[in-house]
Parts: C-alpha cells; structure tokens; sequence
C-alpha cells in the first residue's frame, strides 16, 4: 500500500514515470542492515510516534542523485561519479522524505496512528546507530525504477518499537472492526425481521384431568372443575413459553386478557 502512495505521489512530483514495488521483507539483526550500507549513504532517522524509538528509511545514493536531478530541472539521469552531497541537497532530500512519511499514515491506521517525523538526514551509516548492533529489526525492501534509473529503498524498523503493537500486524486485527461493523448489520436486519414475525399467544383459563371414560360421557351443559380459582390470574403462552399472567376483561366489545405479572427467565 505504501509502494503504491508513494509511487502515486512521486510520478505526480517528479512529472516522470515511475514504478515501486516490494521486492523482500526479513527479519535481520541492526549490525547485518549496517555492514551492507556504501558512503555516502542516504540514512532518514525517522521519530515514530506514538511509538517509542526512531526507524531508519535508507535509499541509495544514485536514486537520490536522480531525484534531486528531476527536482532541479534535469532529466533524473544523476551523476557519474558518486561523491558527497552537498548542503543544498542535503535540505531538498530532507523537504521530500518528509513528505514521504506523511504517507505512511494510511499503511499504519489499521494498527496505530502514527505521526512519523524526520529527525534528521545521515549520509554516514555511523552516525547512525539508534539501537545496539544485535537488537532484531524488521527490515523492507523496495525497488524503485525512475526512468531509466533504478535502486533500493530499505525501511528499518526495530522490533522495540513496534513491540507493544506487535498483536495488531495481524491480520485478523485489521479486518476485526469490518467484521464487527458487519455483525452489527446483520444484527439490526434480524431484529426488523424478528420485529415483523407473527408468533402464537394464547391464555390458558385453567387445567385438569379426566379418564378417557369420562371424556366419552361429556354432554352439553356438563361442567368441568379446573385447577385454578374465579380470582385467580390466567396463564399466557408465547409460542411455547409462559411469558405473562393476566386477568380476563373486555376491550372495544371484545374478549380481552390484561397483563398483571411478567414471568422473568429465572421464574420459568
């Protein structure tokens, strides 16, 4: 994703195509980063908050000759021989690679919202020793192809920083707030169907026994004892459960239960 804003952001600046890809991410120790690094060296000691400690965004030095060149007018071909950079440089690589890092807002907001700011800019690989040489770092590469220019990008992130967040680079954590935003739907879609759906309710008058003998002989006008009293409350059914007592009236001239008692779960 960062590849794909900074090439956006870069082709738009430099008015030139440019393609960046991810080409390796491994995990290495901080000494292995810096014995592979050339002087002069394009070093951005980076401040990651909220993360406590500083990154490393490390490009080299012919990408970097080639940008200033596109910046200044040029062509983006860079030089020949590799020399120091000079103080004017120095500022316009300091001006680019922070708008860089305003980029990896985006990247970074499903695990913590960063405020990335460049400290400062080392063409020294040591002066540049922000953590000791056998700490792990996270290390990512980039390809990056300016015209006919090509080079490497590599962002070092030491394990001490992003270890208090290390759970949130998983997967599962990024897209948990979609699936929670997607159970919610799905919830409020149930309870309006639920609201809609015509369930069976019925109110018991009162219970009781009989032998099969005595249902034979039932004439009209027979009466049947039952279990509960005149001023007793009847028994409401919800479907199969008994949710509600209530005492019999009328309502607009006709037959009526009003509620007198909810039965909670624990009752039933």
């Amino acid at each position: 994703n960062y590849a794909r804003l900074l090439t956006t952001y870069l082709s738009g600046y430099l008015r030139t195509s440019i393609l960046i890809e991810v080409i390796n991410a491994e995990a290495v120790t901080y000494s292995e980063f810096t014995n592979s690094l050339n002087n002069p060296v394009i070093l951005g000691i980076v401040d990651f908050s909220p993360m406590k400690g500083s990154i490393i965004i490390e490009l080299s030095s012919n990408i970097g000759y080639s940008i200033i060149d596109r910046v200044l007018g040029g062509s983006g071909f860079g030089i020949e021989k590799i020399r120091e950079f000079s103080e004017i440089e120095r500022i316009l690589l300091e001006r680019m690679m922070g708008q860089w890092l305003g980029l990896m807002r985006e990247p970074w907001e499903n695990v913590v919202d960063i405020h990335p700011r460049l400290e400062k800019i080392e063409t020294n690989s040591q002066f540049a020793q922000i953590i000791s040489p056998n700490e792990m770092i996270a290390l990512l590469t980039l390809n990056i192809h300016i015209g006919e220019q090509e080079g490497l990008m590599n962002i070092c992130i030491p394990h001490i920083v992003i270890e208090p967040y290390i759970d949130r680079l998983n997967t599962k954590y990024w897209f948990a707030p979609i699936a929670q935003e997607k159970d919610k739907a799905y919830q409020q879609f149930l309870e309006s169907k639920l609201e809609t759906a015509k369930i069976p309710i019925k109110a018991i008058l009162g219970q009781t026994h009989i032998t099969v003998g005595e249902f034979l002989q039932l004439q009209l006008g027979d009466i049947i004892s039952l279990d509960s009293y005149t001023d007793s409350d009847f028994k409401i059914i919800v479907g199969d459960l008994l949710k509600f007592k209530g005492r019999p009236g009328t309502y607009k001239n006709k037959n009526a239960i009003q509620i007198t008692h909810v039965i909670r779960e624990e009752e039933n």
